[in-house]
């Protein structure tokens, strides 16, 4: 990240950040007891950020007017509107798994069967009939590798899931658009899938191998790349790794978090991990 300005503590930032995102001009404003310090992750844009920092300081509108008058008439659906269409991706796979969520609850087990990697019935004699993948995607069923993910059971793990696809997805679409975002979506969608099911598992479901796969790539996007404008708390990093190594563990299931899909989780943090290690690389060689 490169140093722009020093801006006075109680600066209100909110307009320039809305249209620097709007630009896609990556960037940080950190804050320390000398005020806020606005970074730019990208040197090529410095001049298009000052032309906008002049501006804002001047007092002149940074948005398009009729960006003013949508948030001027409802300034909650105006801004919401903006941060959909900047990340198209991550808010539709947010939708998705809230629509199957919901179709769950309707139509419970015949949304499993039709999502989950295999095709599953009832046996005579009420057992579980579990087909074959390989037939599966013979007989046409393509989606079943990928669909698992967008299965979740349950509301605190719908909602944890979808806190950290947001909170990823965004930062990616903002920063390199929306094709590398559904890059990663279906390669550790896949990935994460596949992994888990190679340890026989047929049952299973949810995002988390994307979160993983998600921070996998930010993290080492921001680490050997800084000038991408990523950025991960490392404490974060911390949380999220010590949690999957937890849910390993037998502690976990003494915990009661023992049903955990824990080879999706590696899965997906393996294909982030490739992915970020790649393009960060061809950043560094462009820099």
């Amino acid at each position: 990240m490169y140093r722009v300005i020093q801006l006075p503590p109680d600066a209100d930032t909110r307009e320039l950040r809305r249209a620097l995102w709007a630009h896609r001009i990556g960037h940080r404003i950190t804050e320390d007891d000398e005020g806020q310090t606005l970074w730019l992750a990208d040197p090529r844009q410095q001049a298009e950020m000052m032309r906008l920092l002049a501006q804002w300081q001047s007092g002149e509108p940074l948005m398009p007017a009729r960006g003013r008058a949508r948030r001027q008439a409802g300034p909650t659906s105006g801004s919401l509107a903006q941060v959909l269409r900047q990340a198209p991706v991550t808010a539709a796979t947010l939708g998705l798994c809230l629509l199957v969520f919901a179709a769950m609850a309707v139509f419970g087990d015949l949304v499993i069967a039709l999502l989950a990697i295999v095709p599953l019935g009832v046996a005579p004699g009420g057992t579980l009939a579990v087909g074959s993948l390989v037939e599966a995607l013979l007989a046409g069923q393509i989606w079943r590798p990928l669909s698992p993910a967008f299965l979740h059971f349950g509301w605190m793990h719908l909602i944890f899931n979808m806190l950290w696809l947001w909170y990823f997805g965004r930062q990616v679409e903002a920063l390199q658009g929306s094709g590398r975002m559904l890059l990663i979506l279906l390669a550790a969608g896949v990935g994460a899938n596949l992994a888990q099911y190679a340890a026989g598992t047929v049952l299973f479901g949810g995002m988390s191998g994307v979160d993983f796969a998600l921070l996998g790539y930010v993290w080492l996007m921001s680490r050997r790349a800084p000038g991408s404008g990523f950025f991960v708390p490392q404490m974060l990093v911390v949380f999220m790794l010590g949690w999957m190594v937890f849910t390993m563990t037998d502690m976990a299931g003494a915990v009661g978090f023992g049903n955990v899909a824990n080879e999706a989780h590696l899965g997906g943090l393996v294909v982030g991990l490739a992915l970020g290690w790649y393009y960060s690389g061809r950043a560094r060689r462009h820099h």
